[in-house]
């Protein structure tokens, strides 16, 4: 027994030793990706297999050719859903869609959240207030059908995961063929790595409660996806 005892102490202090001699803020080398057929994939091939991958898990997607098709998707998707009251990003492919004068012209109330002045009333409209969320997305993962969202002042986190639906506008010039090439585009650069990442693929379920599915328990209980392009 004491010969394992020392034997374990000396592999622990091994690789602590070389932990602490790595240099502080180093990355280490990540391993070489598996040659998955995935990586091959054309434009075409990768967003056919994202919205394959996507229906599977109950995601509801359709696609458009640009912005404007995308904000008329917008309407039909309010008016069979009934929306009244919408919580939206600002993000990089939101912003530009007008969506607070889209909401005006159509009686539809269109929150940011710039609209609130304290994280209290901002958590509480978009838990309790809102009926959909509506965000951009940095990048979708054909091999998987995930969405990957970064999240910053323009995208806080609650807009995609409070309300009860979600609806992701998505470029397809943003689907990557795996996880690997999505991950190394948010992590690659040392110096600016953002706090909070969020890979959702389809609606939220879980089956914790009596080894039951259930969707919505920690999330949204549908996602609706309008890939653009």
């Amino acid at each position: 027994m004491s010969k394992e005892k020392t034997v374990g102490h000396s592999a622990r202090d091994e690789i602590l030793g070389k932990l602490k001699r790595i240099p502080k803020g180093a990355m280490l080398p990540r391993p070489a990706m598996p040659p998955l057929r995935e990586i091959s994939l054309d434009r075409e091939q990768m967003v056919a297999t994202f919205i394959e991958k996507l229906t599977r898990e109950e995601g509801v997607v359709c696609r458009v050719s640009d912005g404007s098709e995308a904000v008329a998707r917008l309407t039909e998707i309010a008016a069979q859903e009934d929306l009244r009251k919408v919580m939206v990003s600002t993000d990089t492919v939101i912003a530009p869609l007008g969506l607070p004068v889209w909401g005006r012209e159509r009686g539809i109330t269109v929150l940011t959240p710039g609209d609130f002045s304290t994280r209290d009333s901002f958590r509480d409209a978009v838990f309790d207030e809102v009926q959909a969320g509506i965000t951009g997305v940095n990048y979708a993962v054909a091999e998987s059908g995930t969405i990957v969202i970064v999240h910053d002042a323009h995208q806080p986190r609650l807009v995609s995961l409070a309300p009860i639906l979600h609806i992701a506008l998505i470029p397809t010039t943003r689907i990557v063929p795996t996880y690997e090439q999505a991950v190394e585009a948010i992590y690659g650069d040392t110096k600016d790595i953002p706090s909070h990442v969020t890979f959702t693929t389809g609606p939220s379920m879980t089956a914790d409660i009596m080894g039951k599915p259930f969707k919505g328990m920690h999330g949204p209980r549908r996602l609706m996806v309008i890939l653009i392009g």
